[in-house]
């Protein structure tokens, strides 16, 4: 008679607990991510940099165009990224409304729009801006560091970017964009 059976392959302690240890440790750190409280501040490059060198066309014909000169040589700015068809920018509308009629310069950057959609945004949303370019390909909102629409930056008086708003607006932001504002004069 012959042994058939099976000879039975001795296994270390190392070898038998590694998979259940790798498996804790995982655990571990997704329970790590999700207990910690994320920063929601995001920290922007270009803070503290000069707006980089840009010229558009205007994005509406009887509204003028913008270029990184117009920031210099005045009061801080509040330069707005915003597409018609963003819901979020319709629902900013009445903050950057308030922000003009507290005397605020802001200027848009259109993204990827045309000029009927435009004026059917503006005709619904009101229109807060001073100038608007048109950046059709994305150029200019990934130059100044931005991701989305909407999204705003306040500059000042020497074409330096003070701070990043990313997100819509909201009414409770306001006094913030302001005193931000306030603080780029200096």
């Amino acid at each position: 008679m012959s042994d058939t059976s099976v000879p039975l392959v001795k296994t270390s302690g190392l070898t038998l607990w590694l998979p259940l240890a790798l498996f804790s440790g995982f655990v571990a750190l997704v329970l790590v991510g999700l207990l910690r409280p994320a920063s929601r501040e995001v920290q922007s490059a270009m803070i503290g940099k000069p707006l980089p060198a840009f010229s558009l066309k205007p994005a509406i014909p009887d509204i003028p165009g913008l270029a990184h000169t117009n920031f210099v040589g005045g009061k801080p700015r509040l330069l707005n990224i915003f597409a018609s068809w963003c819901v979020p920018c319709a629902a900013e509308a009445p903050q950057l409304e308030a922000l003009r009629r507290s005397g605020i310069e802001i200027d848009g950057v259109a993204i990827r729009d045309t000029q009927a959609d435009l004026r059917l945004f503006f005709a619904r949303n009101g229109n807060p801006y001073s100038r608007i370019g048109a950046d059709n390909v994305s150029a200019v909102q990934f130059a100044i560091g931005s991701s989305g629409v909407p999204e705003s930056f306040i500059v000042d008086g020497r074409g330096i970017i003070r701070y990043q708003h990313i997100g819509d607006i909201r009414p409770e932001q306001v006094e913030i964009i302001l005193a931000r504002l306030k603080e780029a004069e200096h």
